[in-house]
């Protein structure tokens, strides 16, 4: 069996803002582009285009309907709301996959707290993907070994790459910005300060596997009907002259 390092003093992880994620998969798509021509062996996909598709994907995104309090459906209690949530690995402190691996092919690193997955010493025998109680491994069929999300360990350390690019691929694909990456470790950063004005939570802390990535929640939603008074009304253009009054006209007709 493997074991885990001290606890590290860099926790580098992800923020995954449950608020803002419009559920566009744009991060999921990248993530497997990425990976399929970076870091370790191609992601492969069986019966891409058939009626019985399967892959490795390292990133997934799952919908579900949120049933307002007092209500047994959506709706019925409030307006309709659906959170959108994505899952990869999330880099536990205690990480469960690490310390069933037979080989030593599932490991954290010292220096970051970042898990992976040596693919030259894993013999796929699933056994992380059985502890793993998140559901955040995936075996690829093609290559027969264990795949995971690496946060992009080819790019957050690539000097040749432009300081920007050089984040994970679905951070730097977000287009709602609802995803941060950052050293959790460190109180001062970024993505600490904004765990701690936005409550952030672990996800299953009841497992204690002490995750790094955290989730924003999303924020309370006011009823439609609470703000239908208070939208914008059409601006008064009696007192209009010259081109403005001829063009207010024309609009008149539209």
């Amino acid at each position: 069996m493997t074991s885990l390092p001290a606890p590290t003093a860099k926790k580098l992880g992800l923020v995954i803002d449950l608020d803002v994620c419009v559920g566009c998969h744009a991060c999921v798509v990248n993530c497997k582009e990425w990976n399929t021509g970076g870091y370790g062996a191609a992601l492969s996909d069986q019966e891409p285009y058939g009626a019985d598709v399967s892959g490795a994907w390292l990133n997934r995104v799952h919908s579900f309907e949120v049933v307002p309090e007092g209500g047994e459906i959506v709706g019925e209690a409030g307006d309709a709301r659906i959170v959108h949530f994505p899952k990869s690995c999330l880099h536990c402190e205690d990480a469960p996959c690490v310390t069933v691996c037979p080989t030593g092919a599932s490991y954290k690193r010292a220096e970051d707290g970042i898990v992976l997955v040596d693919e030259e010493k894993c013999i796929g025998c699933g056994l992380c993907a059985w502890s793993c109680p998140y559901g955040a491994r995936e075996m690829d069929l093609a290559a027969g070994v264990m795949k995971k999300c690496t946060l992009c360990i080819d790019r957050i350390y690539n000097e040749t790459m432009e300081e920007v690019d050089r984040q994970p691929a679905c951070v730097r694909t977000c287009p709602a910005n609802a995803r941060h990456f950052g050293d959790l470790g460190d109180p001062s950063s970024t993505v600490s300060i904004m765990v701690a004005e936005r409550g952030g939570i672990d996800l299953m802390p009841e497992q204690g596997t002490r995750p790094v990535n955290k989730y924003l929640p999303p924020r309370p939603r006011k009823p439609l009907a609470a703000s239908a008074g208070q939208m914008a009304r059409g601006e008064d253009t009696s007192g209009a002259t010259g081109f403005f009054a001829w063009l207010d006209g024309m609009l008149d007709r539209i």
